[in-house]
């Protein structure tokens, strides 16, 4: 690695800079702040060993400087003067560790060790956010049906500000993966997306999960956490299924939203996260707060911008393009030529209901990718279910005004329909404009 040892003792610079080298490492030294910030224009640095005291000048207001100016830079400080509180206010601006003087080369070979696992460790969840992110379909907010443009174009206008935002619909509509897509467009985009799902556990956990806390705050806390909010820190909180959130939370959300402040679980001290929340709920929110189980104030602080998605079935006009974009992902994965769906198959998906929405369209076209043989999806690829929602539709096709069909079918088919919208024969046979002994007759004639 390449290090800047920043201190005004020629000494400590030279005999630092011989111990580093003879670990493989590149060095430069300079005595000052103004020196160091000069070097970093000029060079990038991995690493740079900083001393507290320099001439009247401070260290600590220094590590912001340099973290400005190099912002991956990794700041080890040492000094004469160590302290707990010196290490804590280091640690605080922005230092990764922190070695009193004298140190011995051990302790420099252990700082850099632990540096180099650090950065290890953040190429592997870089390399593993790639990899998950492989194994789900590309999102486009696309669509040709108005009201999910509508949608796309508020929440693309949104994404750029700071606006909270709140995310309606029913499960697997796609709320999360918007939420995901907001971040992606917005000035936050380069921090990290966090998720909590609110209703995946308790209060007590659900509120450390959010806000951290500290060693024995309760039952099961051994040491201390910082939380998600402290993690979404200049960037953004994704709140999924905030219907959810117990009102014992609500009001710290509230404060968060509106101050940007909180405190962990067990310490009384305030502390400050810039996170921008997107929150969605498949609730009705404005029922929970009717019911007393949702609090009117932390509705309108959230409901800032409120984008609604559509069910699957209220967006046919997307459903083959979605299901498209499924079957190219998932015959690459499963390593096939699968180029198309059949006729047939196509009409089962546009004729089945997706109670599941995107979720469940997922789910299917993945099992079809899977069982398929040849070059396209057939019917039989597909759950039963959709086989015979399927036949039903080609039924009903079948007999539709214009159709090349007999009158006797047409009125068979007709009857059916009557007979399966009203509760008894009598008001079927009042809607038929025929008396109840006929349509006994003809129902007899058209069988089960």
């Amino acid at each position: 690695m390449r290090v800047l040892i920043i201190d005004d003792e020629q000494n400590i610079r030279k005999t630092t800079a011989v111990v580093l080298e003879g670990m493989g490492h590149e060095t430069a030294g300079v005595e000052d702040g103004t020196a160091a910030l000069r070097q970093l224009d000029k060079t990038a640095f991995d690493v740079a060993f900083l001393d507290l005291k320099l001439n009247g000048e401070s260290g600590l207001d220094l590590i912001v400087e340099l973290l400005k100016s190099s912002p991956h830079l990794d700041i080890v400080v040492f000094t004469a003067f160590a302290s707990v509180e010196t290490a804590v206010e280091a640690m605080r601006r922005g230092a990764m560790d922190y070695i009193p003087k004298p140190f011995t080369p051990d302790q420099l070979r252990q700082v850099l060790n632990r540096i180099v696992k650090t950065r290890n460790l953040q190429g592997r969840l870089a390399d593993l956010e790639s990899r998950i992110s492989s194994d789900s379909p590309s999102t486009e907010l696309v669509s040709v049906e108005p009201a999910m443009q509508k949608v796309f174009e508020l929440a693309l206008k949104a994404a750029d500000t700071p606006a909270t935002m709140l995310i309606l619909g029913e499960s697997g509509t796609g709320k999360t993966v918007l939420a995901r897509a907001i971040h992606d467009r917005s000035q936050q985009k380069s921090k990290t997306f966090v998720t909590v799902s609110c209703p995946s556990l308790s209060r007590e956990l659900l509120e450390s999960e959010l806000f951290g806390h500290v060693k024995g705050a309760f039952t099961g806390a051994v040491g201390e956490t910082w939380g998600k909010v402290a993690l979404a820190d200049g960037g953004t909180l994704f709140l999924d299924e905030i219907g959810e959130l117990p009102l014992e939370i609500q009001p710290k959300l509230l404060r968060l939203l509106q101050d940007k402040e909180y405190e962990r679980v067990g310490e009384a001290k305030t502390r400050r996260a810039n996170v921008r929340v997107i929150a969605a709920s498949n609730r009705d929110l404005e029922q929970a707060i009717h019911d007393s189980r949702f609090r009117e104030d932390l509705f309108y602080r959230l409901n800032v911008i409120s984008v609604h998605l559509p069910p699957l079935r209220e967006r046919k006009g997307d459903l083959l393009n979605i299901a498209r974009d499924f079957l190219r992902f998932f015959s690459t994965q499963c390593g096939k030529k699968i180029k198309r769906f059949s006729p047939l198959a196509e009409r089962a998906l546009l004729q089945y209901d997706w109670q599941g929405n995107l979720r469940e369209l997922r789910n299917v076209v993945e099992r079809a990718a899977i069982l398929a043989n040849g070059e396209q999806i057939e019917l039989a690829d597909l759950p039963d279910k959709m086989d015979s929602s399927a036949a039903h539709g080609a039924q009903a096709n079948a007999t539709e005004l214009g159709g090349r069909v007999t009158l006797e079918a047409l009125e068979n088919e007709h009857i059916r329909r009557v007979m399966g919208q009203t509760k008894t024969m009598e008001e079927a046979a009042l809607v038929l404009g025929i008396d109840p002994a006929t349509l006994y007759r003809k129902r007899k004639k058209l069988g089960p």
